[in-house]
């Protein structure tokens, strides 16, 4: 691996695992897995999984207007949290294409948390600079933080034996609390996450991330807690449909393209990107994000071709695999609209051959 790639800073920890495997990630030298993609998934659905995300950016915005600021620049509704939740939005160029997905966390009316993916943290922090409003304050805490996501049936049973002092456990889903003690160390417990399961993100000072790593380890082993990498957080993702920016989101793919109409508040007025989606809405969009399941031997990967009875492009597969948790080869396509009902036959070209799928109903999973 090159040497000039990101650590982050639970990397050391890495080599206590024999089967670590790590990748480039966006300049990030991240574990693709621990012991096993499967083995990993299987871990978060039915008991618990610790991803370690600390190379998913963190910026503070701060001052009177800086509600007002997010509202700006963001396609939800900031004005509906309160202090201690968070919502899932995104930012948009004025055509209305995707700047990034984020989680906007209310720690104050005048400060926010904003958490980006990590490929993009340079440029949507000079994004938002270049929008900035008065009196609004904005600060890049990525290198000082790490994230860890505890996910899986089993994650409240383990939270509770770390946080003996605040029970995690009646965190709504999407709600938060400050100062929490983790292993003795303060953290940002939040009821979040990418995986489809019930879990919580962990941020942390990066100092104070292997202390809370093993504390977690030492708590979760007898509740079946594995490591987990980026491989089966993929897996999980894809499995409970949420998008993954690059693929199923981009600067050429629209919110509302992507089936993300309920994080898009036109109501709320004047945001960037707002004109261009309110005609999208108008008009109807020419493409739509949709999931399909194999009817003949093959599996869908990103980028193949989706194609019509006649073999006419319709458009191409954003993710897919064979499901870790139903055994079924799956896929997320963005295709025309006029293919997009459940049960429409369309074909993927695996390989130079047309292989038969059909539209179906997504999540592929839902606990």
């Amino acid at each position: 691996m090159e040497n000039n790639l990101k650590r982050t800073p639970l990397y050391p920890l890495y080599a206590d695992y024999p089967g670590t495997r790590c990748i480039d990630f966006g300049g990030w030298e991240l574990p693709v897995q621990f012991s096993g993609i499967q083995q990993e998934h299987d871990a978060v659905r039915y008991q618990a999984g610790l991803f370690d995300v600390s190379h998913m950016g963190e910026f503070v915005v701060t001052g009177r207007f800086a509600e007002a600021f997010i509202q700006q620049i963001t396609t939800n509704d900031v004005s509906k949290l309160v202090d201690g939740q968070a919502q899932y939005t995104l930012m948009c160029y004025p055509d209305g294409g995707v700047v990034d997905d984020l989680l906007v966390y209310r720690i104050t009316a005048d400060q926010f948390m904003v958490v980006v993916n990590a490929a993009n943290i340079d440029r949507d922090f000079d994004w938002m600079r270049e929008h900035l409003i008065g009196d609004v304050t904005l600060e890049n805490k990525s290198d000082e933080l790490a994230l860890l996501a505890l996910q899986g049936p089993s994650a409240a049973v383990i939270m509770s034996l770390v946080t003996k002092q605040f029970n995690c456990d009646k965190l709504a889903p999407f709600r938060f609390a400050t100062a929490v003690s983790v292993g003795g160390v303060q953290s940002l417990v939040s009821r979040t996450g990418y995986t489809g399961e019930d879990g919580f993100e962990i941020y942390v000072s990066a100092s104070q991330a292997q202390h809370v790593w093993q504390s977690l380890f030492a708590a979760g082993a007898a509740f079946g807690l594995q490591p987990a990498g980026l491989g089966a957080r993929d897996t999980l993702r894809f499995e409970a449909r949420l998008p993954l920016y690059g693929q199923e989101l981009s600067a050429r793919i629209s919110p509302l393209e992507a089936g993300l109409s309920p994080f898009i508040k036109l109501y709320k007025g004047s945001f960037i990107g707002r004109d261009a989606l309110v005609r999208q809405k108008t008009d109807g969009v020419p493409r739509k994000l949709v999931g399909i399941e194999m009817i003949e031997r093959g599996i869908p990967r990103c980028h193949y071709p989706v194609c019509n009875a006649d073999g006419v492009p319709i458009g191409e597969v954003t993710s897919g695999t064979q499901s870790p948790t139903l055994k079924r080869n799956l896929g997320l396509v963005l295709i025309e609209s006029g293919y997009a009902g459940i049960g429409t036959e369309v074909w993927v070209e695996i390989r130079g051959k047309l292989v038969k799928a059909e539209v179906v109903k997504t999540p592929f999973y839902k606990r």
